[in-house]
């Protein structure tokens, strides 16, 4: 696949009308083709799927050259890329696959680049000790959503201590990511989780409490 097959894919269902809502959405920091989730899948489906098998260098290169390009969706299908091949990715590959984490950074690619890196760390934590403690919020926001999804594989004394390191912190992605990953897990230990709150609410704001008691019993 070459960056030319998604452009060739992508180019012709531009909306025009569309884009403006679609840029405004994500406050004006990216221009947008306008085009609909579920119309760019479809549409790059074909050529995405033409690299399996391909060395992890080679979808790192692809996913980069997508990086590039101004609109957001061939960020979009850059993380599509990344998800649906993340079994030719090793561990050794995390460094090049957070770099993507600080370019164009927002929730949208931020949280799609966190469920990659969660699905290559296989239930194990190497980096995300250090990415915690990264000058950068939105890398920290990565340490605290990469065990989405685990349920019974989540390391629960990292997510809670990890939790009440960064429950200071003014930043509303962080609070909300805070929030986000405790309800996850609540899912699976609802009981674990509503202790948890209840003996670090001192240590966690508002938002974050809030988040993450969404489908806690009173």
């Amino acid at each position: 696949m070459t960056t030319e097959d998604i452009i060739t894919a992508l180019r012709p269902l531009a909306d025009p009308m569309r884009a403006p809502a679609m840029r405004a959405y994500m406050r004006d920091q990216f221009p947008f083709l306008g085009i609909a989730t579920p119309a760019r899948r479809a549409a790059t489906k074909i050529p995405l799927r033409a690299l399996a098998g391909a060395p992890a260098a080679e979808l790192l290169d692809s996913a980069n050259a997508l990086w590039a390009l101004p609109e957001r969706e061939y960020q979009y299908a850059a993380i599509d890329l990344l998800a649906m091949h993340w079994k030719s990715f090793s561990q050794d590959d995390l460094p090049k696959l957070q770099a993507l984490v600080l370019k164009k950074s927002w929730w949208d690619s931020v949280d799609g680049l966190a469920g990659v890196i969660g699905d290559v760390l296989r239930f194990e934590h190497q980096g995300m000790d250090e990415a915690l403690q990264h000058g950068n919020f939105w890398m920290r926001r990565i340490a605290l959503l990469h065990q989405l999804g685990w349920r019974a594989k989540t390391d629960e004394r990292r997510l809670f201590a990890y939790s009440v390191s960064l429950g200071h912190e003014n930043e509303f992605f962080i609070q909300k990511a805070i929030g986000w990953a405790l309800r996850d897990y609540a899912r699976h230990a609802p009981d674990n989780v509503a202790r948890f709150i209840s003996e670090n609410r001192a240590r966690l704001s508002n938002l974050s409490v809030r988040e993450a008691g969404k489908h806690l019993s009173p």
